[in-house]
């Protein structure tokens, strides 16, 4: 948890647990070779009472030579204003000054003061409230930055050692509000527990709590294997193909055997609690985290996985959609929250946009279009171009064949024309389907239009009556490029 050379900064918060923590680490900084300062965050929740915490912690650290960090937030003001409850919004705000903390190089570890009772509390507090193996982990001994020294030592121990120092702490009277879950855990049920039940509650949950953090690091490294596997990033999200999801690996009986599948299609696959946790994986690096998404958002894409057509879409919590494009599931942050059904689907709607453009003899024409974030530029230059151009640059359009107007606009449902190599006129909604394309992305997808016919569209084969061929004089090529 701690190398020589670190600047360890100790939460004190002026509870028994904090200053035993302080003292602790006080008596050791030198046999460890450490720099010691302590950190205080008055979340101005009790008026004189924080203001005096944060006084006794600024004397705790002078008296023992040491630096302290003191600093102030409104945590009630913050907690109305993102309808967050008190509790969440204290512990969010304590770990954002931590980060900041360790961020500005203040101090390199944070050492925080959760016991064995403390981790007791989590493991009881997650199994009321519901959860699965990954919240009976309960509290991690190392996360990140962040370094929790006494989480297998008891509170009364702690206490019996500030007695022996002669040392007082605070008392925070909030912990005694029973309203509050996990004060009403400490206060009723653990006692329950201990005398009616087990002696070693606390132990055994602590047990507990190890164990299920030892299966999560193996899930954690078999979900990470997958996910750099099968996941693909794109523009503003991240795609998996379907049957990646539900058969993540394949197995060998036998040498010489056929190789065989195993998949998670169905709720009895062994390997169903992996697609589960793929997905969970996928949400977190759309999202950021995976705060809000529950089991039943999981089965929600599975079933679109499973059971739902190409264009099929799922909104989930945090403003993540889910996409089926044909058999891809693709995650991204939503664009748009304004949408329309279309055959079942959800589409974001979007402001039309048509431009146009005047073709030069020579040079570039562009046209900005903020609607895509996107700059179009028709080059023109002299033909034949060298070949390296032609490769480098796209298929080109022969300049004497297009006619005025020259228009750069969304796509219209009905626009069709005859592509390169082809014989019969296609529909760009049917060139959309062979092209993939998905289908929140079909109404804003660029043509453009030449005399009131669409010659040309993004990603696919120009008008084959206005490609350039050995005749062509001037060609065009059609760029474009993010603004």
């Amino acid at each position: 948890m701690i190398v020589p050379g670190d600047r360890v900064g100790v939460a004190v918060s002026g509870g028994a647990d904090s200053v035993a923590l302080f003292r602790l680490v006080e008596s050791l900084r030198e046999q460890l070779g450490i720099t010691l300062v302590a950190l205080h965050l008055n979340h101005s929740l009790r008026g004189a009472e924080s203001d005096g915490d944060a006084y006794f912690a600024a004397e705790l650290a002078r008296a023992h030579g040491a630096e302290c960090i003191v600093a102030r937030e409104d945590v009630a003001a913050t907690a109305a204003r993102n309808t967050w409850n008190l509790e969440d919004a204290a512990r969010r705000m304590r770990y954002a000054f931590f980060d900041r903390v360790v961020a500005e190089r203040r101090a390199t570890r944070i050492a925080v003061a959760h016991t064995a009772d403390d981790q007791a509390e989590t493991v009881l507090a997650h199994l009321i409230r519901g959860t699965g193996t990954a919240g009976l982990a309960g509290i991690y001994p190392i996360a990140g930055s962040v370094v929790r020294p006494l989480l297998f030592i008891r509170r009364q121990e702690l206490r019996g050692y500030l007695r022996s120092l002669a040392q007082p702490w605070r008392e925070d009277s909030s912990n005694r509000d029973t309203r509050r879950t996990r004060a009403h855990i400490r206060e009723h049920l653990l006692p329950v527990l201990e005398t009616d039940f087990s002696r070693a509650i606390v132990g055994r949950l602590g047990r507990l709590a190890r164990l299920a953090r030892e299966e999560a690091l193996f899930w954690d490294a078999l979900v990470e294997h997958s996910f750099s596997s099968y996941v693909r990033e794109r523009e503003g999200g991240y795609a998996i193909a379907a049957g990646d999801l539900f058969s993540p690996f394949h197995v060998n009986r036998n040498e010489g055997a056929p190789r065989r599948t195993i998949s998670a299609e169905n709720e009895e696959s062994p390997l169903r609690v992996l697609t589960e946790r793929l997905i969970r994986r996928l949400y977190e690096a759309a999202r950021g985290d995976r705060r809000e998404l529950t089991a039943a958002h999981v089965e929600q894409v599975i079933h679109l996985a499973h059971a739902s057509s190409s264009g099929a879409r799922i909104e989930l919590p945090g403003e993540i959609d889910v996409e089926r494009n044909f058999g891809d599931l693709i995650f991204t942050r939503s664009k748009c929250r304004q949408c329309a059904p279309v055959r079942g689907a959800r589409v974001a709607k979007f402001a039309a946009y048509q431009y146009q453009l005047t073709l030069p003899d020579a040079g570039v024409a562009t046209v900005s279009i903020p609607e895509l974030g996107s700059r179009f530029s028709l080059k023109v230059i002299d033909w034949p171009a060298q070949e390296r151009d032609t490769k480098r640059d796209g298929v080109a359009l022969d300049a004497d064949l297009l006619r005025s107007p020259l228009i750069l606009r969304n796509w219209r449902p009905g626009d069709a024309y005859r592509p390169r190599g082809r014989r019969q006129v296609r529909k760009l909604k049917q060139m959309f389907l062979d092209g993939r394309v998905p289908l929140r992305e079909r109404a804003s997808w660029p043509v453009l239009e030449s005399a009131g016919r669409v010659v040309w569209a993004r990603d696919m084969d120009p008008a084959d009556d206005v490609c350039a061929t050995e005749r062509t004089r001037v060609g065009v090529f059609v760029k474009e490029a993010r603004i």
